[in-house]
């Protein structure tokens, strides 16, 4: 038989998380969807319960754990709920930067920030998207330059997740040029520096309890180290840490359509039309049947990529396969289902109508399913003459 994915510790874990769900996220989603920010008392509430800080090092305030199988029981529990705000929010402090500063900040810059982020103390983001820069971060116009023993960073970021409330933020500056095309460097940026601003809260179709950003930098001082890894690393850093974001992306669209499916089945057994349930005719029995194969499919390809992420063995194709694939499962398996709802399908008071918004941006963030797809094609006929990874934004710059 096959091994289950989950064992006895993930599911207690689980016990864990669902308690957090109920007591400190369900009561107040819906004022955080009206009000277009999620109280830091749920972060804090987050980090009391353990349910942050899993990949932290212990050392630093962490559970300390490789098993990204504790990170998708987060993700389904919030889920569950249509807490994908709530649930993108997190993935920034613990899938990104805190990623990040464990694989490549100094033991300094991880004392002075790690312990943080585990507590739900410290909200982070990742600034890469600029106006003029999505997709091409070779276009990024934000500079950093030496002064004395100081980077001075200015520039412009936009499409920022967290970037309204987040108290660090690791910015990609250019430090130069090389062979005519840039050359990035990642600087911890903390929001109190002087010359840090921020825009107002961007308008979003959906995650509306997330806060969305524009960020300004003007001639902002920072010391030397702020810089995050070797300066010129940039792009090599970005690289190596895609494929765990991209599969984090997957994952959350994955839950979300099982969700979403979850939801219709119960619906469609209780609402009636022309004298009998919704689930009795053969249309809907067709459709369910037809979305629950697909998500089953996708569940078993996405827990082997976990199981690889694991080993260590997973890459950035396998990474773009699952994200792209995965992505575009949950826009067709949430509009299916908000079609089986009818007219109550487009209300607020359901939760699909929030989960066919809040799933739209999800093909485009770290990295479109075109730049996923260009990833897979040129894997099967063969890398371009330069870089054969494009450059493509963060999760945290959509």
């Amino acid at each position: 038989m096959p091994q289950a994915f989950y064992d006895e510790d993930h599911e207690a874990f689980r016990h864990t998380v669902r308690a957090f769900v109920e007591r400190s996220v369900r009561p107040h989603a819906e004022d955080w969807e009206e009000h277009r920010r999620i109280d830091r008392e749920a972060w804090q509430a987050a980090g009391a319960a353990g349910v942050l800080g899993l990949r932290i090092p212990e050392p630093f305030g962490g559970a300390g754990t490789d098993d990204y199988r504790f990170r998708c029981v987060v993700q389904e529990e919030l889920a569950a709920i249509g807490a994908a705000a709530l649930a993108s929010s997190f993935s920034i402090n613990e899938d990104i930067v805190a990623s990040y500063l464990t694989k490549f900040g100094t033991d300094d810059q991880k004392k002075q920030w790690l312990p943080g982020m585990a507590a739900g103390e410290i909200v982070t983001s990742i600034a890469m998207t600029e106006p003029r820069a999505g997709s091409d971060l070779r276009g990024i116009r934000t500079s950093a330059r030496r002064d004395g023993s100081d980077w001075v960073i200015a520039g412009t970021k936009t499409f920022i997740t967290n970037g309204f409330s987040s108290d660090l933020v690791i910015v990609a500056a250019r430090t130069g040029e090389s062979d005519g095309r840039a050359v990035l460097s990642l600087f911890l940026v903390p929001s109190s520096a002087p010359g840090f601003a921020r825009g107002a809260k961007l308008k979003k179709l959906g995650l509306h309890a997330q806060d969305t950003a524009e960020l300004f930098f003007d001639d902002l001082r920072v010391p030397a180290d702020a810089l995050l890894g070797e300066e010129g690393s940039g792009f090599r850093q970005l690289t190596t840490q895609l494929p765990l974001e991209r599969l984090s992306i997957a994952w959350r669209g994955l839950v979300a359509a099982e969700s979403a499916l979850r939801w219709t089945v119960e619906y469609t057994r209780e609402r009636t039309a022309f004298g009998k349930r919704i689930a009795d005719f053969q249309n809907t029995q067709f459709r369910l049947a037809e979305l629950t194969t697909e998500v089953d499919i996708t569940r078993a390809y996405l827990e082997r990529c976990i199981h690889q992420l694991i080993e260590g063995s997973f890459d950035a194709v396998t990474g773009a396969k699952a994200k792209w694939w995965a992505t575009e499962l949950q826009n067709r398996v949430v509009s299916a289902c908000l079609q089986l709802h009818g007219g109550y399908g487009y209300m607020d008071e359901y939760p699909i109508s929030r989960a066919f918004a809040d799933a739209r941006v999800q093909t485009l963030v770290g990295g479109t399913t075109e730049i996923m797809k260009g990833i897979v094609g040129r894997d099967l006929v063969g890398p371009r003459p330069r870089s054969a990874e494009p450059d493509v934004p963060s999760e945290g710059g959509a």
